[in-house]
């Protein structure tokens, strides 16, 4: 199997009537009783225009709604070979944790049931109550046997930041078996996305959450996370990447004035960053001019970070063209494939 690998596909799970035939009878009951079948837990507002392409919406409005359609816009065009798909289903916002752990399972066995098993190409990652991290390993270790889950799905905003240390148990269930951690753009809702508070605007929220990005790095960094789980990777998706060069110079800098404060981080930020992080191309935050570019890829230092993503079925870009236009032609192959059987040991299997 020869082809691009992309790591950010999101099928659309229309709402919760639709995970009844994989829930328990008690969880049945309860959604019925409280009227809440028809409830929408898209984690994305369904009609702004960042959330779908136009092209790629339904005649209902509704985008990635079918292996039909997923097929037809994003896996024959793009050539993909592998496609890991990450529904952005709020159920791990929920506050009542057995609530939220039981939508997680029945959205995981809904994503295996209606697409892994009627498209081979297809791969997804482990929706997780994480504010449960009991829970949250009990779903880990319930759908790790089964290949086709690559990774361990979460928002990039939650309750805690992921390296606090009651979140360890999370992380050593994905090194364990071989999982990256995949931090999605997304809000758990629990606080504001910037410092000083509440914005107002959709665009105020996708614009910072470059910060949220930062600030998990960090807390996995600062805590010891890598240290304590040197096999751990880590996967950012729809993060961007233009910031990079600053979060590295600024942590490194502070990383050498204050590392007396944690001892247990034995190597440069800028190291374990290298090694240990991957992200995702789309939205592609970076200078469309080749030059501007490769100055902006020097600058990260590392050819192996970058994943390809066409973020199905997000308007980041028109046409055919999900590359970055700077993109180099040297870095092409890499982003397109081998990046991703690096990181993912699960790929490599299904590609051998």
């Amino acid at each position: 199997m020869d082809g691009a690998i992309d790591v950010d596909l999101h099928p659309a799970l229309p709402g919760c009537q639709a995970l009844l035939p994989h829930l328990e009878p008690y969880w049945r009951e309860v959604i019925a009783s409280r009227g809440i079948g028809d409830l929408d837990l898209a984690l994305y507002p369904r009609g702004a225009p960042l959330t779908a392409r136009a092209d790629w919406r339904g005649a209902d409005g509704l985008a990635g709604a079918t292996l039909d359609a997923m097929r037809r816009e994003a896996l024959d065009p793009f050539g993909t070979a592998i496609g890991i798909c990450n529904p952005l289903f709020g159920a791990p916002a929920l506050h009542n944790a057995d609530l939220a752990a039981a939508l997680c399972r029945a959205a995981n066995d809904w994503v295996a049931a209606h697409w892994l098993d009627a498209e081979p190409r297809l791969r997804a990652g482990i929706l997780i109550p994480a504010e449960d991290p009991v829970l949250a390993v009990e779903e880990i270790e319930r759908r790790a046997d089964d290949p086709r889950f690559v990774h361990v799905l979460l928002f990039g905003s939650a309750e805690t930041l992921v390296g606090r240390r009651v979140n360890w148990p999370i992380l050593a269930a994905a090194e364990r078996h071989g999982l990256p951690i995949a931090l999605h753009a997304g809000s758990a809702t629990r606080h504001a996305p910037t410092a000083n508070g509440w914005p107002t605007y959709l665009i105020e929220d996708h614009t910072v959450f470059a910060q949220t990005f930062q600030s998990q790095l960090l807390s996995l960094i600062g805590e010891g996370a890598f240290t304590k789980y040197p096999a751990l990777k880590v996967v950012l998706l729809e993060s961007g990447f233009g910031w990079v060069p600053n979060f590295l110079w600024r942590g490194v800098k502070m990383w050498r004035a204050m590392r007396q404060e944690i001892p247990w981080v034995d190597r440069s930020p800028a190291e374990i960053l290298r090694e240990s992080i991957r992200i995702s191309i789309q939205p592609a935050d970076a200078p469309e001019d080749p030059a501007a570019m490769e100055a902006l890829l020097g600058m990260i230092d590392c050819d192996e970070m970058l994943l390809f993503a066409t973020d199905y079925p997000h308007a980041r870009f028109d046409g055919g063209a999900a590359l970055p236009p700077g993109l180099p032609a040297r870095l092409h192959r890499k982003v397109l494939r081998e990046n991703a059987l690096a990181i993912y040991p699960r790929l490599k299997e299904c590609v051998a």
